[in-house]
């Protein structure tokens, strides 16, 4: 069977993540600063319920979207209970990212699949890309790093998304705040592969259209989703390997984190870029829904993700090299 064919979805109107770029989640990251800076995680966690109430009560359109995606990853309509605890654990991230972001890895209970995977990777010092995803936290990282020797993390970031990030770290004031590379700059892709070439690893959330882009379309928690396709041209342009990565709150103080291989781009024939690229973007549909149906309160993606959404062109990464 052969793999669906790039290709491009939507034209002239912004994306509807971009277009509402999820208010919910700006109101909580300002009362999640006070909240963690003032009250520690404990009694945080107590005024997180009163803020979850208020966006699933006061956030209709997300509340459609999130009962759309459980209803799909449960496999019947789910519960205003579970709906909650979506929210709940969506708020959870949000305060705990600040004490990841300080350095508090001591707060938490961190386990690994996957460890001799990233050992590996680490260890070989070529660079590679990590392939995130908006579920669960990716700044679990930063814990796993402190006990990886020479696990070194550089974020790609839509603009926008990097602007919210950096309003946290001002609240939180990290001494050794995440390396970040914002996209829609001239200069990214020479960003990226120079941390490339010194060995560390790069982080992209890979499951959302930044708009008129080259797109994958895949079956996805049972309907066609278009998945960008710049991450993974982005990784067969530098010659690096892909590796899934998600870290998934299980409750209490436990995060999760997955790994897993997706390609090694360096190791790719001539003529089999395009082919290997689907090949990697479809596995990581794959490990996504996999995730999404095990934990599937770490979703994050308030929005239509089923519908196909258009935009302007904005910057896309790089083409590989035609062969």
């Amino acid at each position: 069977m052969n793999e669906p064919p790039l290709s491009r979805v939507g034209i002239g109107t912004p994306s509807e993540w971009r277009q509402r770029p999820e208010r919910g989640s700006r109101t909580l990251l300002r009362m999640m600063a006070f909240v963690s800076l003032r009250l520690g995680r404990p009694a945080g966690r107590v005024v997180l319920y009163v803020i979850a109430s208020y966006f699933f009560l006061f956030a209709p359109a997300a509340r459609r979207r999130m009962r759309d995606y459980l209803r799909r990853a449960l496999g019947r309509e789910p519960r205003a209970a579970e709906r909650f605890r979506l929210v709940m654990n969506f708020a959870t991230t949000i305060h705990d990212r600040l004490y990841l972001l300080a350095g508090r890895y001591d707060l938490f209970k961190i386990t690994i699949q996957g460890e001799p995977l990233i050992r590996e990777v680490v260890a070989n010092r070529t660079g590679a890309f990590l392939m995130g995803a908006h579920m669960g936290s990716f700044e679990v990282l930063r814990a796993i790093g402190a006990r990886q020797a020479g696990l070194s993390v550089t974020m790609v970031m839509y603009e926008e998304n990097a602007r919210k990030l950096n309003a946290i770290l001002a609240a939180a004031a990290p001494k050794d705040p995440p390396q970040i590379i914002a996209l829609g700059r001239l200069d990214a892709m020479l960003q990226i592969q120079q941390r490339m070439d010194q060995g560390e690893l790069v982080g992209v959330l890979a499951d959302r259209m930044m708009g008129e882009e080259p797109s994958l379309p895949v079956t996805f928690l049972g309907a066609t989703v278009y998945l960008p396709t710049g991450p993974m041209r982005a990784a067969a342009v530098l010659r690096r390997r892909a590796v899934f990565m998600l870290g998934l709150y299980r409750g209490g103080n436990h995060y999760h984190a997955v790994f897993d291989d997706l390609a090694d781009f360096s190791a790719i024939p001539p003529g089999q870029t395009k082919a290997a690229i689907e090949a990697a973007i479809t596995r990581y549909a794959a490990l996504l829904e996999h995730y999404c149906r095990t934990d599937p309160y770490n979703w994050f993606n308030f929005y239509d993700f089923w519908r196909t959404n258009a935009a302007s062109p904005a910057h896309p990464m790089p083409q590989p090299p035609r062969e």
